[in-house]
């Protein structure tokens, strides 16, 4: 009888993953918020068929060095970019991540950070506790409206489509920019396809939705940042690293753009003497976009899915490098 599958998790996992994984495999569990000690989890994958993980596990060639008999990692989150994944693709193991079920989570977030940036939330919150509210004045807290503003999107796959959705309740004009044009999206939401500057240009809101690769590192810099109205916001859910952080805050701090909204940073978790800290016109997540129950829960059923999926030898739902499954 062959012995079941040995499977490393090394950091907190919802249900019902958890007990997807355990009812077929052996398992190395690490119950705990943070991720489970380095040269634990380099120990522990040395005979590890899958892992099943989240971001902070780093799946470099320092730790498949040390996984010969590694088959399959499952990435629960839609990015990847803590797996070295052509050191995957040569060692002939899977790649698998959870996109579509956290698309809802993270477009709910994208509207959350927009009206909590042009209302000033944090600060009426702040203000409303100080003591200091005496009475009423014309002026305090004057905020920017979302109703009738026009959006700009780049990167229209899921999570964008569904930010323009949502942000269409508002009587927003739509303005996009992706790799290719979307005539459904148009037809659906009247949304206009626009090179980058435009979008820039026009935007009261710029809500980036596109993934972090070599391509799109520092996509907005200095020269994008000085190309957005004065009024203008800066909403980033997708990847630090899309963005140069320090021309951003240097932007925010010279009220060249009104705001950002960011639940990304670079690098993560953002440095204790980072300029944003200290600037009241940005409103910070910390990297919480997917974090509802619903949406954690389903994440994991799908990581778990395509872990099950590899290690059985079938088509895992959701593959990065299905060039593997070919061989």
């Amino acid at each position: 009888m062959n012995a079941p599958p040995y499977v490393v998790v090394p950091q907190y996992l919802h249900e019902p993953g958890l007990g997807m994984v355990r009812d077929v495999a052996r398992v190395e569990y690490w119950p705990e918020e943070s991720v489970m000690p380095r040269e634990k989890l380099l120990a522990a994958v040395a005979t590890a068929d899958g892992i099943l993980c989240h971001p902070p596990a780093r799946c470099n060639r320092e730790l498949l060095d040390r996984a010969p008999r590694l088959r399959v990692i499952s990435n629960v989150a839609v990015g990847y970019d803590n797996v070295d994944v052509p050191a995957c693709t040569e060692r002939g193991i899977i790649v698998c991540n959870t996109p579509g079920v956290l698309t809802d989570a993270t477009a709910d977030a994208t509207l959350a950070l927009m009206l909590a940036v042009c209302r000033r939330a944090i600060d009426n919150d702040r203000f409303t506790r100080s003591g200091n509210w005496h009475y009423w004045t014309p002026r305090l807290l004057l905020g920017q409206d979302l109703t009738e503003a026009t959006v700009g999107i780049v990167g229209m796959g899921r999570i964008g489509l569904e930010v323009a959705r949502r942000v269409r309740a508002f009587r927003t004009r739509i303005l996009y920019h992706n790799r290719h044009r979307r005539p459904e999206v148009e037809a659906e939401l009247g949304a206009i396809y626009v090179d980058l500057p435009t979008l820039l240009a026009e935007s009261d809101f710029v809500c980036l939705h596109v993934p972090a690769n070599a391509e799109t590192r520092h996509l907005i810099s200095a020269a994008e940042l000085a190309q957005m109205k004065p009024t203008a916001y800066l909403i980033n859910v997708a990847r630090g690293a899309v963005v140069d952080q320090k021309a951003l805050a240097e932007a925010l701090k010279a009220g060249r753009i009104a705001g950002a909204g960011l639940d990304v940073y670079d690098p993560e978790p953002i440095a204790a003497d980072d300029p944003l800290l200290s600037l009241e016109n940005c409103v910070l997540f910390p990297h919480v976009a997917s974090a509802t129950l619903r949406c954690r829960q389903r994440m994991s059923e799908l990581a778990a899915r395509n872990l099950l999926a590899a290690l059985a030898g079938e088509t895992p739902p959701a593959c990065v490098n299905p060039e593997v499954l070919k061989n």
